[in-house]
């Protein structure tokens, strides 16, 4: 089964629960009539609940930020799968590059939340990628081959079905660089036969891998026609209705 191309907006620490109504509402009307691109919106934690009143019953899906992989407890400012579940979430980034760089979160974090998301149901979308330097000294698959390692320990073949990757060069993530299409292809091709050799063809087939650095209306087009980009993880772009949905519109392929 061909793999469907996702365009998923991650707003970061933007839009107050009042303007995310605003927002999605104005996104909503814009892709209402889209069917064959599948379209998520990840808030921050305090916008999930309207957000989730606004595209219910639509073609939007809801994903969070992050989370912690403790069921509950005594975890000053932290938040469980079961409320991002009671939340209307279906989805949880984990492992982007601002929590591996800010907040300092290890690949045996990353794995703990990744196992924790399988199996409260929700679908994670796992960030990897390198960093210019990295890039630089031609270490950009020794990166992604580590992080994939310590990321997928212990993940077997019928949870990786239900785990969505994301490369975002770090270097190209809110610095207006973007890596060209053929450095994403390379970039993909290289993820998917990792996932080949650990697993299997027909889950490396099926793995929907996002590019996340700076995808735009002016490169979508060029970025998803590559065999091995199955559409983008949104950053800045999502902030805007017009800009998000443009670039919704323009993935809407038969």
């Amino acid at each position: 089964m061909a793999r469907r191309i996702l365009i998923a907006g991650n707003w970061k620490m933007n839009k107050t629960a009042t303007e995310a109504a605003i927002l999605v509402n104005e996104i909503k009307r814009e892709v209402c009539d889209i069917d064959n691109v599948d379209i998520l919106i990840c808030p921050p934690f305090t916008a999930l609940s309207v957000a989730s009143d606004v595209i219910n019953e639509s073609n939007i899906s809801l994903g969070a930020q992050n989370f912690y992989f403790e069921e509950s407890g005594a975890y000053t400012g932290e938040i469980s799968a079961s409320m991002l579940k009671d939340n209307g979430c279906s989805h949880v980034i984990i492992g982007h590059s601002e929590r591996r760089v800010i907040f300092n979160e290890s690949d045996t974090l990353i794995n703990k939340k990744i196992k924790k998301a399988i199996e409260a149901g929700l679908t994670p979308i796992l960030c990897i990628g390198e960093k210019l330097e990295e890039r630089e000294a031609n270490k950009t698959f020794d990166v992604i081959t580590s992080q994939l390692e310590g990321d997928l320990k212990d993940i077997d073949v019928e949870a990786m079905k239900e785990i969505i990757i994301a490369y975002e060069p770090v270097w190209a993530i809110g610095t207006g660089k973007t890596a060209t299409a053929e450095q994403a292809q390379e970039a993909h091709a290289f993820i998917r036969n990792l996932i080949k050799e650990k697993y299997n063809q027909e889950v490396a087939n099926e793995t929907i891998i996002l590019y996340g650095g700076s995808m735009k209306s002016s490169n979508v087009e060029e970025l998803i026609s590559q065999p091995d980009v199955d559409g983008g993880l949104i950053g800045g772009a999502s902030l805007d209705a017009e800009s998000f949905t443009e670039l919704v519109k323009k993935s809407n392929k038969e």
